[in-house]
């Protein structure tokens, strides 16, 4: 039994990184669009196209934590080399230089691919860590729970803090804003992952007498028909995560019209966020984890569909279908990553090699595709309909926003309940694994 002071340790490090992560998904194409003054179809085409690099980065960043070797561990020590890196480079990705309408786009490109190289250099070691923590599948949700409730918490952050700094800070220049907020939040993060190294143990260690190359670690890795089903739940999750949760803005302040409310209600969303979160091991132990996992998506994707007939005048439906989508879509995300930990065993007991970095990091990729796919979606949809940022919005252009805010996302839920019919990693399944694999080693 992990103790809860460890949990706790271990959700501070996704605090520090949904410090950037929820406000890349919250902000980072409304900034582009309405600070640094970028069109929303260049900034959906360079939100999809630095998602090329991931394909080479995430693989290779999983490959170098499996031969790791250090004092601290194998996934540990990252949260201490790159934490002051990962916050500078926040800040830069924020900054708006005085520069050329060409040259403006050259800097998002190159500090937005920054950013995400940073982000996977330290994220897939830290998300590997919490399948080394603890081989009990139960304790691993209720990890993964803990891990969540505390990012959210960090959502929390950004949501209720992120406008009201940047006119704080800004003092009515947003750029710098921006720039200032990010600083902050950055500064913050650093401690964060400071406290999450110090705090936590890896106890789950590969065999020492198994010795592979990077190839037979991707022939391995391709063998696992079970990673294959995460990886295409991944993507098409993250898609209508990403597109809802990068339209909630434009809805509000374009579609409801009331711009003061945003912070409120993507704020309300993230509350939703942690209490769906909190809710997770008890909807595991109740129903188990592949059948809550598909009844949760099934019921988000309805919410988010009903939300299309939400009328503009009618306020406090629009802010309780978010809250209750939030819920239920954040329920199912700790059973998520609680499935690769247990798809790293099932990996083990199929082929004999422990490749816990690259399974990790490989859906990793198929999250961060899904997280460019989405804002890529949002600006290339946003583009078909005609908006024009700080103009005001004919009816079509608005219809166009609350279609792609309630529908798309729908469809992108039900999509992964399809798909994760062909998980058969089951509580028994996974004890069953547990044992064998515990005679071996």
């Amino acid at each position: 039994m992990l103790h809860t002071r460890e949990k706790i340790a271990y959700g501070l490090g996704d605090t520090a990184s949904n410090i950037v992560f929820q406000t890349v998904m919250l902000f980072l194409s409304f900034f582009y669009t309405d600070i640094f003054g970028i069109s929303p179809a260049i900034v959906g085409t360079m939100f999809l196209a630095v998602r090329i690099l991931d394909a080479v980065t995430d693989p290779l960043m999983g490959a170098i934590t499996d031969r790791t070797q250090s004092r601290h561990g194998k996934f540990r020590p990252y949260l201490l080399w790159l934490c002051v890196p990962f916050a500078a480079i926040s800040v830069l990705a924020f900054t708006t230089p005085d520069l050329s309408m060409q040259g403006k786009i050259i800097y998002a490109f190159v500090t937005y691919s920054l950013l995400m190289i940073a982000y996977t250099a330290i994220n897939i070691p830290y998300s590997a860590l919490g399948a080394v923590m603890t081989s009990d599948p139960g304790e691993r949700v209720s990890l993964q729970s803990y891990r969540f409730v505390c990012a959210m918490l960090g959502g929390l952050l950004v949501t209720s803090l992120t406008l009201p700094l940047v006119d704080w800070f800004g003092a009515g220049d947003k750029a710098k804003g921006y720039q200032l907020t990010i600083g902050a939040m950055s500064i913050l993060g650093i401690g964060l992952f400071l406290l999450c190294f110090f705090g936590t143990k890896e106890r789950v260690i590969a065999p020492s007498d198994v010795k592979t190359t990077l190839k037979q670690d991707f022939k391995s890795l391709l063998k696992n028909d079970q990673w294959r089903v995460l990886c295409g739940a991944a993507l098409f999750l993250l898609i209508g995560m990403v597109l809802r949760s990068t339209l909630a803005i434009y809805y509000v302040k374009y579609y409801l019209q009331r711009e003061e409310l945003i912070t409120a209600f993507i704020t309300l969303g993230m509350i939703g966020n942690i209490v769906g979160c909190l809710c997770s091991p008890y909807i595991a132990r109740k129903i188990g984890k592949v059948k809550a996992y598909i009844g949760l998506q099934v019921v988000a994707a309805i919410i988010s569909m009903l939300s299309y007939f939400i009328g503009a005048e009618q306020l406090f439906l629009a802010f309780i279908a978010y809250f209750l989508w939030s819920f239920f879509i954040q329920m199912a995300t700790p059973l998520l990553w609680a499935k690769m930990a247990d798809t790293v065993d099932y990996g083990q007991w199929l082929t004999g090699i422990r490749i816990t970095g690259i399974v990790y990091s490989s859906v990793v990729f198929f999250i961060k595709l899904g997280l460019a796919l989405g804002g890529a979606f949002a600006g290339w949809l946003l583009a078909f309909y005609g908006y024009e940022a700080g103009a005001e919005q004919s009816d079509s252009v608005k219809q166009g926003i609350v279609f792609s805010f309630a529908i798309y996302p729908g469809i992108a839920s039900l999509l992964v309940a399809f798909i994760m019919r062909y998980y058969r990693l089951t509580e028994t399944k996974v004890s069953n694994i547990q044992k064998e694999l515990s005679k071996v080693t």
